[in-house]
């Protein structure tokens, strides 16, 4: 198997990596934050979610957050959208791109968004072809692909399902999130090579928590199935609230120090990308999970 070349990171710090700390990150802070992720070589930022504040208090400064950051060309500033209300909301922010979300779990999709998987591709649809009227791109993330803190093993098959309908439906770039991190190199290179089948591999991406310490495994096991899209976060902030135990994603600082051992071009200056994340974990008060991170601030 044969490694990309390149590879694109999204990063998912100021959203996924945020959204379930307790204590509130002032809005000046999470603009300031951006805006050291843009000037990193960062190509995608994923800037907040419009989902309703009483579930997700840390992000109901999204729209704000959006209007006020510094905004580079060349750089895509998704933002997450869970309904048609979200997104009227995120339209009015300025949003250029969007993210929508489903599980592969029924038990899972009913605890997180209060609704079974039918009933969220529903939602979904109704989403896209708004956001399409507008033309605005529309990334959609699926959960617990590789295991369900609920149902436990989760079937290839209903990944597969639908990662195809997604991606018919609009959706330009599928990402596949374990969850809980229980996902190991086997499986990941198994459910990659079987979604592969219904949709191309340039339109997946991964996204890996790492609970169990695999995360970087799986990416490079993911890498060699020809995944070129990698969505990480920044320190390795965030976590699961509906999975007892998950750690939160791989740091954005692993992956390109792995990467950059491999050879494979990303643009990202790493030590612009370690500063960033020292930012953050200073307004969260907690050190980072990055090794990489860690190892730099151990030598200083």
């Amino acid at each position: 198997m044969r490694l990309p070349d390149s590879v694109k990171i999204v990063e998912v710090g100021p959203r996924d990596g945020l959204q379930n700390e307790p204590s509130i990150v002032p809005t000046s802070a999470k603009i300031e934050f951006i805006n050291l992720l843009s000037n990193t070589g960062l190509t995608v930022i994923e800037a907040g979610s419009f989902v309703s504040p009483k579930w997700v208090p840390q992000m109901a400064d999204s729209g704000d957050v959006l209007q006020s950051i510094d905004r580079h060309p060349n750089i895509s500033y998704p933002v997450l959208v869970p309904n048609l209300q979200g997104l009227s909301a995120a339209i009015l922010a300025g949003a250029k791109e969007i993210a929508v979300f489903t599980a592969a779990s029924e038990t899972f999709s009913k605890r997180n968004t209060n609704c079974s998987i039918a009933e969220s591709l529903e939602r979904i649809n109704a989403v896209i072809a708004a956001a399409k009227q507008k033309n605005i791109s529309i990334r959609a993330y699926i959960s617990c692909v590789l295991g369900c803190p609920y149902e436990g093993e989760i079937a290839v098959e209903a990944v597969t399902k639908l990662a195809n309908e997604l991606y018919k439906n609009g959706c330009y770039e599928i990402s596949l999130g374990d969850t809980i991190g229980v996902g190991t190199a086997g499986k990941a290179q198994q459910l990659i090579q079987a979604v592969s089948k219904v949709v191309p591999i340039k339109h997946l991406a991964v996204h890996f928590h790492d609970t169990y310490g695999q995360a970087l495994a799986n990416i490079y096991a993911a890498l060699e199935c020809g995944i070129n899209i990698v969505d990480s976060s920044v320190a390795g902030l965030g976590g699961c609230p509906y999975a007892k135990g998950a750690s939160g994603n791989v740091a954005s600082e692993d992956v390109i120090y792995m990467l950059n051992g491999l050879g494979i071009k990303t643009e990202i200056n790493i030590d612009a990308l370690i500063a960033a994340g020292q930012f953050i974990c200073r307004q969260l008060g907690k050190p980072p999970r990055s090794k990489v991170a860690l190892a730099r601030m151990g030598r200083s």
